[in-house]
């Protein structure tokens, strides 16, 4: 009874996602007690929260231009722009989350089969692999031997710049340098669209859709563990909308 007026306390003051989210962590909480034999049940179990359905997500998502022109524009004449380029490209070809690029080692770019392949470490200690698009094994190795790199297999692959030298550091690179990396690359390449992390991944499901790949292959290749959370990645319905809004010739 108490979570209930907590709830439905919160649902006055934020969002409904927001207060499912909190909802959830309480759930876990309770959970984890009843599992360490703290409690005897879970209180929170029966709670519901505010009801949101999504079926599209508000991740932005670049077209096939600006994702080129993005990647295009980037300068490969020194280490940062091949490191750069490599990163883009790899959560684009791969679906990568950013968290799971960063966390890459230089062992996790490995040949097999004749062919390159990416082994990433996602949330949940899961270890997903996926082979290289041509571009990305292009990309990926144009960096390593450029950065010099190939011997050190236990460093991280892609690290942090020392200062203006250009050269790079054996730390990592953090979600925060990404996100100023890639906004001062979209701004370079004259991409409007308020990109982020994340919508490299959202771009590459939504092409992969639109030139025939099925969904629940894109929800391997993503990791998901549902096809409805792939789907709020496809964003093919955009472009029939901007179509039919030409259509109003005044």
């Amino acid at each position: 009874m108490h979570i209930a007026a907590y709830i439905e306390g919160l649902q006055r003051e934020i969002a409904a996602p927001s207060v499912k989210l909190r909802l959830a962590a309480i759930r876990m909480l309770f959970d984890w007690l009843v599992v360490g034999q703290v409690m005897p049940v879970n209180p929170a179990s029966s709670v519901r929260g505010p009801k949101y359905v999504v079926k599209k997500g508000k991740t932005p998502v670049l077209s096939v231009d600006e994702a080129r022109a993005l990647l295009n524009t980037i300068d490969t004449g020194s280490i940062v722009g091949l490191r750069d380029r490599a990163l883009i490209g790899l959560m684009v070809y791969t679906f990568a989350r950013v968290g799971a690029a960063i966390r890459m080692r230089v062992k996790d770019v490995y040949v097999q089969g004749r062919r390159t392949w990416v082994r990433l470490h996602e949330k949940g200690g899961k270890r997903h692999e996926m082979p290289c698009h041509h571009n990305l094994d292009e990309y990926l190795q144009a960096y390593i031997e450029g950065a010099q790199i190939g011997a050190g297999v236990k460093g991280y692959l892609f690290r942090t710049a020392l200062g203006r030298t250009r050269q790079l550091s054996e730390r990592p690179m953090h979600q925060a340098d990404v996100y100023r990396m890639i906004r001062r690359r979209a701004e370079d390449a004259g991409v409007n669209t308020k990109v982020g992390c994340h919508s490299f991944r959202a771009t590459g499901i939504t092409e992969y859709l639109r030139n025939g790949g099925k969904l629940e292959v894109a929800q391997q290749m993503a990791n998901h563990e549902s096809a409805r959370t792939t789907g709020l990645y496809d964003r093919r319905s955009d472009q029939v909308s901007l179509d039919e809004v030409e259509r109003i010739l005044i």
